[in-house]
């Protein structure tokens, strides 16, 4: 089992930034697709970004230059750095991981922008 706890999110004003975090435990996270997605409201779940292991990474055409993924300082911990943020931002971003044919998602965190 994989299972993944995310932490980060809060509230900031326009142009602010925020740092999002999902811990990884189970599975090999070297073998391990993640992703983040955002539920905004009134819109569809959007992917936000995308990271194929030592391959790609890759974002939504929304939040290019503005949204950055990494691997966290902590060996099974990926990060998203949020810059200059807008309140169309505002939502709950979650992190995706997938391993062996299996999805699994974090429990989310709330974000939010002001203007």
């Amino acid at each position: 089992q994989v299972q993944l706890v995310e932490s980060g999110g809060g509230l900031v004003q326009t142009g602010g930034s925020l740092r999002l975090s999902c811990v990884v435990s189970g599975g090999i996270f070297s073998s391990i697709g993640m992703c983040w997605y955002r539920q905004v409201p009134g819109k569809q779940r959007e992917l936000v970004a995308d990271i194929t292991p030592g391959v790609r990474t890759t974002y939504a055409d929304s939040v290019k230059g503005r949204f950055t993924l990494a691997r966290g300082s902590a060996r099974n911990t990926v990060d998203l750095q949020l810059a200059s943020l807008k309140p169309e931002d505002t939502g709950v971003y979650y992190c995706h991981a997938r391993y062996l044919g299996t999805e699994y998602w974090s429990q989310g965190t709330q974000v939010t922008v002001s203007a």
